[in-house]
């Protein structure tokens, strides 16, 4: 199968940052690649110089098989980080002159951009200005404008952000179905549990420097099961009792009550983190000596297990942060 991205010894710099250091990556055609990384990383200096927005200061790449994506540009749908809809156009004029750009004529145009506002529960939005939508209808339109001429390549920066959970939820489904359609999808992502439902293959990068490059069954693979979930049957001594004394179990790092441990929500649940070179069959024994469990499992590691693990900071955090710094910037 030839490669829709393969990227080579690249490195970016802006002055004295280095932005991005001896990057390799190859995204097979067909495939669904997840980027992601904490802030700062490099994921959308990485989406950029793909797209042709930025150009390499050392190392090789190629789009589609051209030495960049202005000679595919019209192979390609692209979904910005920072949002780009024309607010004060109409969402139906503002698809139909992205289509028109894209190549399509204007009456087969005008009639996949209301298949689409239909598709996405937008139809009713047809004759409405862009600014008039809120901000998760306004990412619906800008996906739509990505896909309408169908693109062998669809590149999507932080896809999810301020997405509702109905809406994320349409947008794993939209995803998935571009997929069938045989599509080449990259999306940058905090969004680990999107990620992990919906990714091939998981591109991870940090300070600039790729730290993981697997299809998702190596990365299974190679981070074996390390959390150990407990949930008491009722009755018993409540996890706030006994949680400190699992806290110094050997091998044990750390206990995280989950949020049915809470006081007046017993029993609950929480989880034992270990270490590498910890046995849990061990420590599930010591755990069972102290306390009666309804359920004690050796649960796989999550790709936000996985990510705290290299970059020492929650995905969910990162996105809380993302949030805060985009208020910020909006009431300057």
């Amino acid at each position: 199968m030839p490669d829709a991205i393969a990227i080579k010894g690249v490195r970016k710099t802006f002055g004295t940052k280095v932005a991005v250091e001896n990057l390799d990556l190859v995204v097979p055609e067909g495939s669904l690649c997840g980027f992601i990384g904490p802030n700062g990383a490099g994921k959308t200096t990485t989406i950029r110089l793909i797209m042709s927005i930025l150009f390499p200061d050392s190392g090789e790449l190629r789009v589609l098989g051209k030495a960049s994506a202005i000679e595919s540009k019209d192979r390609i749908g692209y979904l910005p980080e920072e949002r780009g809809i024309y607010k004060k156009m109409r969402v139906g004029e503002f698809l139909r002159y992205i289509a028109r750009l894209k190549g399509i004529d204007a009456a087969p145009a005008d009639a996949k951009v209301r298949q689409w506002l239909t598709r996405v529960g937008l139809e009713e939005t047809y004759r409405k200005k862009c600014e008039e939508l809120s901000k998760g209808m306004q990412q619906k339109v800008q996906f739509i404008s990505a896909v309408i001429h169908e693109p062998d390549l669809l590149i999507l920066d932080e896809v999810f952000t301020g997405l509702d959970p109905v809406n994320r939820r349409l947008m794993r489904e939209l995803i998935s179905e571009q997929r069938r359609a045989g599509r080449t999808i990259i999306f940058s992502t905090h969004a680990m549990r999107e990620a992990e439902e919906l990714c091939d293959h998981l591109f991870m990068i940090n300070n600039g420097i790729k730290v993981l490059d697997l299809p998702m069954s190596e990365v299974w693979k190679r981070y074996d099961p390390r959390t150990i979930t407990v949930e008491p049957i009722a009755g018993g001594p409540s996890l706030r009792e006994v949680s400190e004394a699992w806290g110094r179990i050997p091998n044990v790092l750390r206990v995280v009550m989950g949020p049915g441990a809470e006081p007046g929500a017993e029993p609950g649940t929480c989880d034992l983190l270990l270490r590498d070179d910890a046995d849990p069959a061990g420590v599930m024994r010591a755990v069972a000596a102290s306390i009666t469990p309804r359920r004690l499992e050796l649960r796989r590691a999550s790709l936000e297990d996985i990510f705290i693990s290299i970059v020492g900071i929650s995905a969910d955090e990162l996105e809380r942060q993302n949030s805060s710094q985009g208020q910020e910037v909006a009431r300057a």
